[in-house]
């Protein structure tokens, strides 16, 4: 089944959502997690920054986050006892979704787990959607999690424990 599971991440309450999911999967099956953070360079740059500032500060700080979202999220997957590793891809002329879509292969996962907004309509359209272009692009399944609706209770650091006990309680069934 589903052994090795890419989860793209960026700290956001949607991926932890996505991770939740992916943490009680790969419990199930057995399998391993490999989370992705993707430096998107160029969201980043305004173009009146100087090269040494943009190399001597904001790629600093933007590698610096990239650590703490794959250090706070594999402490989520191994205190699952799940087993899991961490990689960062900087990336300057491609989207995420290329990179994402790339790393499925060069691994090769067997599902790709990304949280998505659910966007529609105008935002959507402005916006555009990583997970959209991963769901059309890749070679393997992926599983889409939708973020909660406005109103709705959203993912917690306890949402993988309360994922991995429903994993439990229907395995021990």
């Amino acid at each position: 089944m589903y052994q090795r599971l890419l989860v793209p991440v960026d700290g956001s309450p949607t991926s932890d959502q996505g991770l939740d999911q992916a943490i009680a999967l790969a419990r199930l099956t057995g399998g391993s997690i490999r989370l992705l953070n993707v430096l998107d360079e160029l969201i980043f740059t305004t173009g009146f920054e100087t090269g040494a500032t943009y190399t001597g500060t904001v790629l600093p700080a933007l590698r610096q986050g990239s650590e703490r979202i794959l250090a706070a999220g594999a402490r989520r997957v191994a205190a699952a006892r799940v087993a899991v590793d961490t990689l960062t891809i900087e990336c300057f002329a491609k989207r995420p979704c290329d990179v994402i879509v790339e790393q499925a292969v060069l691994w090769p996962a067997d599902l790709i787990v990304i949280g998505t907004h659910g966007r529609r309509g105008v935002s959507r359209m402005l916006l555009g959607s990583d997970a959209e272009q991963v769901a059309r692009m890749a070679p393997v399944p992926v599983l889409l999690v939708r973020s909660a609706e406005k109103g709705e209770p959203t993912a917690s650091a306890t949402g993988s424990e309360a994922a991995a006990a429903r994993v439990d309680e229907a395995t021990a069934a």
